[in-house]
């Protein structure tokens, strides 16, 4: 990329990208390989996007549906990891079905047409419990996770070999005609490179080889590894890499972007964050300016952390900001805008692919432009070949002629989309609803006893968020001293019951994990129950010797008035989960086991389980649970679990971070369906609602000014208005062809407005799935202002 600076009063930068044409032919011997401009697939050099979505995030019935929009998006990849922990749960027991089943998700992007690009790992930190990796290997004797540590590399090879195996028997590999053009191992790693020493820059180097050695007959790639040994390719990961990436390491690679994060994921307490569309398109614009050739969205659909699959403290909503959001309905404008920039782009790719970067223009045949200005508070217009060009604020014009702009990253005009929930079905009966109270583990009842405080992991092998801490006080006071139970804890969350009564709940938070619990008790004379519920929500995906890190109860101490009674040594009693998790109330056949009683006998008391059945709701929309009455617990249809809730931890706004939680249509019955759900706290189930998620709302708007450079001359432009989902328009909600003031979705009539505005709209949309109106005076009867810019707003509602 060669810039062009342009000063103003004010410091501006302007830069104008000029690529061009210049043909040259490259010959492989495979069917996928690189050079310094991009992948080449077939002979061909290709400018690719791609989109992250993961198979375990949704399920089979989602995936055909999911890959179509992705593809529509115009996106030619889809990137995806592989998931070592759900795939072997236990050593040398392996789970490659129902929405583990990554051949079948392959197969489904091949039969679309699209490209995968497979993020082996086997690290894979995402958000995902203990970073992909199975428990089991924590147990492995001598082992040092990510690093040149035999044990550990024995166990990484054999599962990256049985994957790449597993691949190569189903002629998945792009040179067996396959769709995979290319794989990753391992994942960021040099941002814990340094920990691990001497131990570390070779593990590197054995990584790359192992992979290479594998025969795959595609390039392997490792991103945020500045260091990537050839021929691996080092990329990139980030919101802004067109600014932040040093480039290949190699003159003969080329510039990729493994993860450009379109939203950011979110955890309980925090806010969500929203990245807007013009920002991102802004930044893809800038990468491929600069040279690059290959942009993979992070996610394009992040779906749900079904079951207990999070990280720590991470909700299980995931990227729900993407393109295509958790249930797979498209994110307006920011699915259209990027549909939209791929295609200007894609204009430009065969001088972007096969010219050369220049600061002159010579007028050449084949040329393609970007003009950028990166100055985020003015707009500003400059001179490219003798003509004049507006450019907004912080945005890149892509003319793929140099001459006609086809796009520009801060102009929207896609239409813009309200998702809105609506409850079908109240669960506030008191008759239909059961109930079981945990019973309040203790020494006595313990499966086994150690004399010290044990590592909360080790114990529970992952298998399940809880673990019961207790232990027996002797006690003997002449007097009413106020005593304190004080505890240090490791894990996320701390229920501390005395004598079998609940006193207390503390937790921590993702950015401050550790636990401390302070209480008053009162204790009787002689022994006392202290009973203990740590809690783990999620495990730690990421950070050097993760093996290492220790959870749980780390100290325990009475103090009173005069002395503090350590309890770390004494007799500790252990209890692995629950009983109902044990005996699997949550199934039918487990439901049936458990004498449940009426409502009314546990209702809003911490530690109960409840039980109902509801009947599933009509037509194709999104289906949620409304849990906002509820406090901490998970939740479970029909035996599946849809996750951990945390309702009540609150965001510094006083909002919950989530109250809807994913109910996949394939778990569903058409009726009598089994809800079970152990809530922690003191929720009140009887406000559970069970509501459908759908884009009701649609806006669209577009401005004469805005579009004079973006269209050619003979091209009006036009408000166009789609439905999801197989719904019409219904009402056309706001019209005005004038100077409407606002966006959508807030909006009103300016000064100038056509009196004719919503007839002539609802003649054209009504009843209809999409609608395009074209802005000009004839189709409004008249210029309503004339002499003046003039815009088009049209807000439908969709049913």
């Amino acid at each position: 990329m060669c810039g062009l600076d342009l000063k103003r009063e004010r410091e501006m930068k302007i830069v104008v990208v000029v690529v061009l044409f210049m043909l040259v032919i490259v010959a492989r011997g495979i069917d996928v390989t690189y050079d310094r401009r991009s992948l080449i697939i077939n002979g061909t050099r290709r400018l690719l996007f791609s989109g992250s979505i993961h198979y375990p995030r949704s399920t089979p019935q989602m995936w055909a549906n999911l890959i179509g929009q992705a593809k529509k998006g115009g996106l030619d990849v889809i990137q995806t990891y592989v998931f070592w922990n759900i795939h072997e749960p236990l050593q040398g027991k392996f789970n490659f079905e129902g929405r583990y089943d990554l051949v079948r998700f392959i197969k489904e992007v091949r039969n679309q047409g699209l490209y995968v690009s497979l993020r082996i790992g086997p690290f894979i930190e995402s958000e995902w419990k203990y970073g992909g990796f199975p428990f089991w290997l924590h147990d492995i004797s001598g082992i040092v996770f990510r690093s040149d540590n035999e044990p550990f590399k024995f166990y990484m090879q054999k599962f990256v070999s049985m994957v790449v195996n597993m691949m190569k028997s189903e002629g998945l590999y792009a040179s067996q005609g396959g769709p995979i053009i290319i794989s990753q191992i391992e994942n960021e790693y040099q941002l814990v490179e340094g920990g691990f020493h001497e131990k570390g820059p070779p593990y590197v180097i054995w990584a790359a080889s192992m992979a290479v050695g594998l025969r795959t007959g595609v390039p392997w790639m490792m991103c945020k590894q500045d260091d990537a040994p050839d021929p691996v390719i080092n990329t990139c990961n980030g919101m802004s890499c067109g600014e932040t990436f040093a480039g290949p390491n190699s003159p003969n690679k080329p510039a990729m972007w493994t993860e450009n994060w379109t939203s950011f994921y979110q955890v309980y307490g925090g806010e969500p964050y929203r990245r807007s569309a013009e920002d991102i398109a802004f930044h893809v614009a800038l990468f491929i300016a600069k040279g690059g050739s290959f942009v993979n969205y992070y996610m394009y659909h992040g779906g749900t952390n079904l079951g207990r699959s999070t990280s720590s403290y991470v909700t299980t909503s995931y990227y729900d900001e993407a393109p295509l959001d958790e249930y797979g309905l498209k994110r307006h404008p920011k699915w259209d805008h990027l549909r939209d920039l791929h295609a200007a782009v894609k204009q430009s790719s065969q001088p972007l692919l096969w010219g050369k970067h220049t600061k002159i223009s010579l007028g050449l045949f084949h040329c393609a432009a970007f003009l950028v200005n990166n100055d985020t508070t003015s707009k500003v217009t400059v001179q490219f070949r003798n003509v004049a060009y507006d450019l907004p604020q912080k945005s890149i014009s892509i003319l793929p002629d140099c001459k006609n702009v086809v796009f520009n990253s801060a102009t929207v005009n896609a239409q813009s989309g309200v998702r809105s929930t609506t409850a079908v079905t109240y669960l506030n009966q008191a008759k239909n609803w059961l109930t079981f109270a945990e019973k309040v583990s203790n020494v006595n009842k313990a499966s086994f006893t150690r004399s010290r405080l044990l590592d909360q992991l080790t114990i529970t092998k992952d298998t399940t968020d809880y673990l019961w801490y207790t232990v027996s006080y002797d006690y003997t006071s002449s007097d009413d001293q106020q005593l304190l139970l004080q505890v240090n804890s490791q894990a996320h969350v701390i229920h501390a019951f005395v004598n079998d009564a609940f006193i207390g709940t503390e937790h921590g938070s993702h950015d401050s994990p550790g636990v401390v619990l302070e209480k008053p008790i009162s204790l009787l004379n002689g022994k006392n129950n202290i009973s203990l519920l740590s809690v783990m929500v999620g495990s730690p995906d990421a950070g050097a010797y993760l093996e290492h890190r220790i959870f749980g109860l780390q100290r325990v101490r009475i103090q009173g008035k005069m002395d503090v009674q350590d309890l770390n040594n004494q007799l500790w009693g252990y209890q692995v989960g629950l009983q109902g998790g044990q005996l699997e109330f949550y199934t039918e056949k487990g439901a049936q086991s458990v004498e449940w009683r009426t409502f009314d006998k546990f209702a809003q008391k911490p530690m109960v389980w409840y039980k109902t059945t509801f009947d599933a709701p009509l037509g194709r929309d999104a289906v949620a649970l409304n849990l906002q009455s509820m406090g901490k617990g998970e939740i479970w249809i029909n035996g599946e679990s849809i996750g951990g809730y945390w309702v009540s931890f609150l965001t510094l706004q006083n909002q919950s971070s989530q109250t809807l939680y994913h109910i996949p249509h394939s778990f569903l019955k058409p009726s009598k369906n089994l809800l079970v759900l152990f809530e922690e706290m003191n929720g009140d189930p009887l406000q559970i609602t069970l509501e459908t998620i759908s884009v009701s709302s649609v806006c669209g708007a577009v401005s004469e000014s805005n579009m004079r450079q973006i269209l050619s001359p003979i091209t009006r432009p036009k408000v166009q208005l789609y439905c999801h989902q197989g719904k019409r328009i219904s009402i056309i909600d706001f019209a005005s062809y004038g100077s409407p003031t606002g966006d959508c979705p807030n909006y009103s009539v300016g000064s100038c407005h056509s009196n004719s505005s919503k007839t002539v709209v609802e003649v054209v949309c009504l009843g209809k799935r999409r609608c395009s109106i074209s802005v000009s005076a004839s189709r409004f009867g008249g210029d309503p202002c004339p002499g003046t810019s003039k815009s088009l707003l049209v807000a439908a509602s969709c049913c």
